[in-house]
């Protein structure tokens, strides 16, 4: 996976967290703010792994 195609994904991830964020500030009802939340931690590991993989890409490229 190139440096590009990480940096791909991890926008795709946080447009995620964005929607996540949009239905935690919707909801009343603590079980689904918790559910979301759980999903907010989830894609954010997601997104580190992502950045953290884009980084490591990058650096390979430019080694290369």
């Amino acid at each position: 996976m190139s440096a590009e195609d990480s940096l791909r994904r991890a926008e795709e991830l946080l447009s995620r967290v964005e929607e996540a964020r949009s239905r935690l500030e919707t909801t009343d009802d603590p079980d689904a703010a918790l559910a979301v939340l759980a999903d907010l931690a989830e894609l954010a590991k997601q997104v580190e792994a992502e950045i953290q993989r884009a980084k490591r890409d990058a650096e390979a490229e430019a080694g290369a």
